[in-house]
Formats: structure tokens, sequence, C-alpha cells
């Protein structure tokens, strides 16, 4: 195995480390607001995060490209106020990953929060806790499964993403080529050994993700009974 292969691999778990953390900032109140929210904006504010479960990626990633393009408003904006080009480097492939990945994140979260009995939240308010406090010692400690599940799964769709990282990170080796997009560059170039290597260990992966998260699910319904 070669120095790029490692450094491929190395960049696709980087990458999906860094969407992990910013989900975990980002889809944690959200998923507690959407939980304890009773607009009726509620079913359209749903909708709009769940779109990358249903959108074709490369729809959502083409779109992404024509907003992050120097040529559009915002693109132009990043450039000049923030000194940020997003468009084929590895900090746009997190933010397209944060936003391609959010539904795996907040949905399970969600569903934890919603699962909750509400007298958990009261008796936290009657003992004098403040809402964050009730939020990060009542509550995400009662929805750890919830928790350890959006976790995995956000993590293990940013490894897998193709048609976002491609569209807007391209394929520029040490910068935004992930083991995706190497697998289809070797198959292309008909080098079937090296993708089935790449191949390889993302189905090892993918394997041990889903060990993980049928384990955790399993530890919660017994904790149920």
């Amino acid at each position: 195995m070669t120095t790029a292969f490692w450094e491929t691999l190395w960049l696709t778990f980087q990458l999906a480390a860094t969407t992990t953390f910013f989900l975990i900032l980002i889809g944690i109140p959200i998923a507690y607001a959407l939980a304890h929210s009773r607009s009726r904006w509620k079913p359209w504010l749903e909708a709009l995060i769940s779109m990358p479960l249903v959108l074709p990626p490369t729809v959502l990633g083409f779109y992404l490209l024509l907003a992050f393009s120097p040529r559009s408003a915002l693109g132009s904006w990043l450039e000049s106020a923030l000194g940020l080009q997003l468009v084929f480097t590895f900090p746009g492939l997190v933010v397209g990953s944060i936003i391609y990945s959010l539904p795996f994140m907040v949905q399970p979260v969600q569903s934890g929060f919603e699962n909750l009995p509400g007298n958990l939240t009261e008796a936290a308010y009657s003992l004098g806790k403040s809402r964050w406090q009730t939020l990060t010692r009542v509550l995400l400690p009662n929805i750890k499964p919830a928790l350890l599940t959006g976790l995995v799964l956000s993590f293990a769709h940013t490894v897998g993403e193709f048609g976002v990282i491609l569209m807007i990170g391209g394929n520029i080796p040490g910068h935004t080529r992930v083991a995706s997009i190497a697998i289809y560059d070797e198959v292309e170039a008909l080098n079937y050994g090296l993708a089935n290597q790449y191949a390889l260990a993302l189905v090892a992966f993918a394997f041990f993700i889903l060990v993980l998260v049928y384990s955790i699910n399993r530890r919660a319904t017994r904790a149920l009974l």
C-alpha cells in the first residue's frame, strides 16, 4: 500500500471526524428545538433538514457548487470578507458534509428527546436547574443510545459520501480526494487492485459501524425491559 493510499484514508476519516464534531454542536440544539416545538412550521423544518435523505447527492452538490462559487453573491462575500474559499477545498468538503449528514444526527437525537417522559424536565426545573443544565446534565445522559447512534451514523455516512464530495471538492490528491472518489478514479483507470484495497477498507469499516449501531440499540432495548 502506497503513501497516497494512507493519505487518502486519513483525509477521509479526518473529514468524517471534523464533520461529526460540528454536527454535535449544530445537530443537538436543532434536535432539541424540534422535539419541543409546537410550531405549525415544524413539519416544514423537518422536511428541509431531511431533504438530503431523498435528494440525489449530485443535486445537492450542484447547488452547493453554485452557492459557494466565487461568481455567486455568497461565494464572493465569503472570499472577500472572510478570505474563505469553499469550492475545491477541504473546508468546502466539511460544509457540504455537514449539510448532507445533518439528518443522520438530528433524527435519532430528536427521537431520543421525544421519547423521554415529560416529567423529567419538569422535575429538573423544580430542582432549580436552568435550561442548559437540564439539557446537559439530565436529558442528554438519558438519551445516550440515540446520541451515540447519531454520532456513529453521521461519521459513517460522511465516510461513504461521493456525489456531494465530487461536485464541490473535485478530485485533488491530498486535499479533496477521499476514499469514495479514489475508488471511482482507480476503476476508471482500470486499476482494480488498488480500487479493491480502498473498497475493502470501507467495507470493513461499514461492517464495524453497523455492528456498533445494532449493539447500542440492543443494549438500549434491554435497558427499557
